[in-house]
């Protein structure tokens, strides 16, 4: 069944990908942006390549978005937003707090397992840019590389989190339950910690971000740099659907197959993604009863 599962997870990568493609990289130097993002990661570890490959990526937005009419994609500047309600000084308080949870959280886990799983979410959910699906790399360099969760777990967890409804964010509460049983804490306790930890910096963002945003959101060069960010998103996620995805699930020309129909099923059929990953997991189970690798 988790064989099946992680085979829908190759698929749903896949989609995702293909889709952001098509919107975020409509021309040819935005699919460069993205391309030389996968080479980014190809050399470097995930972890802190992923947010160099976006801040290069909106650079070069800025620079190239210039002579190629990226700036003009904004809304006018007559458009405006309903108040927010939150003042300036909240809106700072709240990026602190964001900055002392992305530096402080790590110093002091060191001797704590809860805290050491609370500062891995927490930075995965800091530094995700462009779409849930591009969490994942996040979340493998922090609890697949640092020995938190099993790969094969952690590839499954993330194939069964597409029949759920709602943000792939989600995800972190079946991480940290899986996480538990090895690290000291309840399963109920470190689901909820792990679920909390992803999306709280989304939130001091949100209310940091809200007051400025409506003067932000009209400067050309914004724009453009955001576009570029955009497109390096896309290779990031490129680079994740080789590894963990591809490489954990696809074993052979049978498993091959089986994703390639499970894709077909949920990007040309639009079938329900809940039946589709209960039959991926029924045939998985299948395979494995009848002796078939």
């Amino acid at each position: 069944a988790l064989a099946g599962l992680k085979l829908v997870a190759v698929a749903e990568v896949a989609q995702a990908v293909i889709g952001m493609a098509r919107s975020l990289c409509p021309d040819p130097p935005r699919a460069t942006i993205a391309v030389a993002a996968l080479g980014v990661l190809a050399v470097v570890p995930a972890g802190p390549a992923m947010l160099g490959a976006i801040v290069a990526g909106g650079v070069a937005g800025a620079v190239l978005g210039r002579g190629l009419g990226w700036q003009g994609a904004g809304p006018p500047s007559s458009t405006a937003l309903p108040p927010t309600g939150i003042s300036r000084g909240a809106a700072l308080g709240a990026l602190g707090l964001f900055a002392l949870g992305l530096v402080g959280l790590p110093l002091i886990a060191t001797d704590s397992p809860a805290l050491g799983l609370a500062a891995a979410f927490y930075r995965a959910g800091a530094l995700v840019f462009g779409g849930g699906h591009v969490v994942l790399p996040l979340l493998e360099a922090g609890v697949v590389d640092t020995g938190l969760v099993a790969r094969d777990a952690f590839v499954a967890g993330y194939g069964a989190a597409q029949a759920v409804p709602g943000p792939l964010f989600t995800v972190a509460a079946y991480l940290g339950a899986v996480a538990a049983p090895d690290h000291g804490g309840g399963t109920i306790a470190m689901a909820a910690l792990a679920l909390g930890a992803i999306f709280l910096p989304g939130l001091l963002l949100l209310v940091g971000v809200l007051p400025f945003w409506a003067v932000l959101r009209t400067q050309p060069v914004a724009h453009a740099a955001l576009q570029g960010a955009n497109a390096a998103v896309v290779g990031i996620l490129g680079a994740a659907l080789y590894s963990p995805v591809f490489t954990s699930a696809i074993k052979g020309i049978g498993d091959l197959f089986i994703a390639l129909a499970v894709f077909i099923l949920i990007d040309r059929w639009r079938s329900p993604v809940w039946a589709v990953v209960g039959c991926a997991a029924l045939v998985g189970s299948l395979r494995a009863l009848y002796g078939q690798p």
